[in-house]
């Protein structure tokens, strides 16, 4: 049995590696966030959140697969808990099931029944879900699920596995049947279904029966006793046991660690799902709108968003937190200025999420999103300098860069928040530029938020048709909207506003058009 809840055709890996960036990009998006809401205080849920977002799909169907799914768990919720409640206490009766030795054939049969019969009930609740809530459901990936359920956990194979069970404890003992090998070796060991009692008749009857049956021709048994003293003796009627029932213990074995094996990838696949419905109810709270994207196919760069906004942000404050709208369609290269704390880095670490979240087959924080995929998602923010640093800033700067390179390739995405600039505007410009330039010469998609006047002049000089510039909007009277609108690069990101803010105006603030 498989679940495919996560891809058409295999299964979870829980496991996997991450990709080599993800602390930079776990530490720059702020995802500690994300991972929190959609784990909701679960350990494991927060294991399943964090594989699932920072391993990208690449493809638009895959991504369309999963979004359905997503789309039918939102719409009944209480069922898919319910499920994930099933597989977190069938893993959780697993752990309860104590061998006293997997070495031996009794050990592993004894582990396997225990196991089986821990996991019969729960089957025959998820039989149960299947035939009442299975026709509500409409993606390819749940209906597929719960036609699996109804065929291979049918009335017949769950009444098989009840009476399997019942006889696998050996009630009347084992009884199996063998030859002589070579050297009157014993072999051939195989284990035989006992006749079935006949409970109408009383035990006298079956005493008076039993002439009759030897008069009518029925072999005499023998029967040899091993005495209770004798240690040897019983270790060899154990040998015996063990070869009768060696491979029943195999197959049953195979059964019950199908089953378990089931059950965890069941967990772990509902767990992502549950993770969004955390999250979900979350937002739905505030009033946070949320929506499924377009995904488009990597290679030409496309990005349109209505009401986009940073989703961490919103669930670190209590009231709603201004979107912004953005096309940015066939621009490779996006440069956003403007008024110090005017919502830029939010911005940016809301296209970082947003396309975390959309390749991962999730909802968007955003009223509309439609964006292409990218090969890989790489973040290059500024750094408070600290006492682990080995180097000057501009040398640590230049060191990530040189690691993200190695790593990136055509068709991926670059987010720069406030890069080189550590250095004098001249010299980090320069650096800039060149490291922007051969990024979009391979085809990588940069977002580029900046202080830097000459670096993104330069850019707007060059009217690139590929280039689209945003800056943080700030009103007459000083005040910051938080909204990006489309305009050419200031001399000024108005620090004076934020000097004023703090020590109010005096004799000695700098006036509007000095650059801060």
């Amino acid at each position: 049995m498989k679940a495919f809840l996560m891809y058409r055709n295999r299964d979870f890996d829980l496991e996997g590696d991450l990709p080599p960036n993800e602390a930079a990009l776990t530490q720059d998006l702020e995802l500690g966030t994300l991972f929190g809401a959609m784990a909701a205080g679960d350990e494991f849920l927060l294991k399943v959140a964090k594989k699932a977002i920072l391993t990208s799909l690449d493809d638009p169907e895959a991504i369309r697969y999963r979004q359905h799914i997503l789309a039918d768990c939102l719409e009944r919720s209480a069922i898919v808990k319910e499920m994930y409640a099933i597989a977190v206490e069938a893993i959780e009766r697993a752990k309860k099931v104590w061998c006293f030795s997997d070495r031996y054939p009794e050990g592993v049969l004894y582990r396997s029944v225990e196991l089986l019969k821990r996991f019969a009930d729960l089957l025959k609740r998820l039989r149960q879900i299947a035939d009442a809530h299975g026709g509500q459901f409409r993606s390819e990936g749940l209906t597929t699920l719960f036609r699996m359920l109804a065929r291979e956990l049918d009335d017949e194979y769950l009444s098989l596995v009840v009476d399997h069970l019942q006889r696998l404890a050996f009630p009347d003992g084992v009884l199996m049947s063998a030859g002589l090998d070579k050297g009157n070796r014993g072999a051939h060991y195989v284990l035989r279904k006992p006749k079935p009692r006949d409970t109408k008749q009383s035990w006298m009857e079956r005493l008076r029966i039993r002439p009759k049956l030897r008069l009518l021709g029925d072999r005499p048994s023998c029967v040899y006793q091993i005495d209770g003293r004798d240690e040897g003796g019983l270790r060899a009627l154990e040998g015996l046991r063990g070869r009768g029932i060696r491979h029943v213990a195999g197959a049953i074995a195979q059964s019950a660690d199908h089953i378990l094996s089931f059950f965890s990838m069941l967990r772990s696949e509902l767990g992502f799902y549950v993770g969004c419905l955390n999250l979900r109810d979350q937002l739905a709270r505030k009033g946070e709108p949320i929506s499924f994207p377009e995904p488009s196919a990597a290679g030409r760069a496309m990005l349109s968003s209505r009401g986009l906004y940073d989703v961490c942000l919103s669930l670190s404050v209590e009231k709603r937190v201004v979107g912004s709208d953005v096309s940015a369609d066939d621009k490779s290269l996006v440069m956003i200025t403007g008024a110090n704390q005017g919502g830029k880095s939010t911005f940016l670490r809301s296209i970082g999420l947003a396309q975390l979240m959309m390749q991962c087959g999730m909802f968007v924080p955003a009223e509309s999103f439609h964006g292409n995929l990218c090969d890989g998602i790489f973040t290059h923010f500024k750094r408070e300098e600290d006492a682990g640093m080995r180097s000057g800033k501009l040398d640590e700067e230049l060191s990530r860069m040189s690691s993200m390179v190695d790593n990136m390739t055509p068709n991926s995405i670059v987010l720069f928040n406030e890069s080189f600039a550590s250095t004098n505007e001249r010299e980090g410009s320069e650096i800039a530029r060149q490291i922007v330039r051969a990024l979009l010469e391979k085809g990588i998609k940069v977002f580029y938020v900046s202080h830097l006047f000459d670096l993104a002049q330069g850019f707007y000089l060059a009217k690139m048709d590929a280039a689209l510039f945003l800056r943080a909007e700030r009103l007459a009277d000083g005040r910051r909207t938080f909204r990006l609108m489309e305009g050419e690069p200031l001399p000024t990101s108005y620090g004076e506003d934020l000097y004023r803010r703090i020590f109010g105006p005096g004799p000695n603030a700098p006036t509007a058009g000095h650059r801060a």
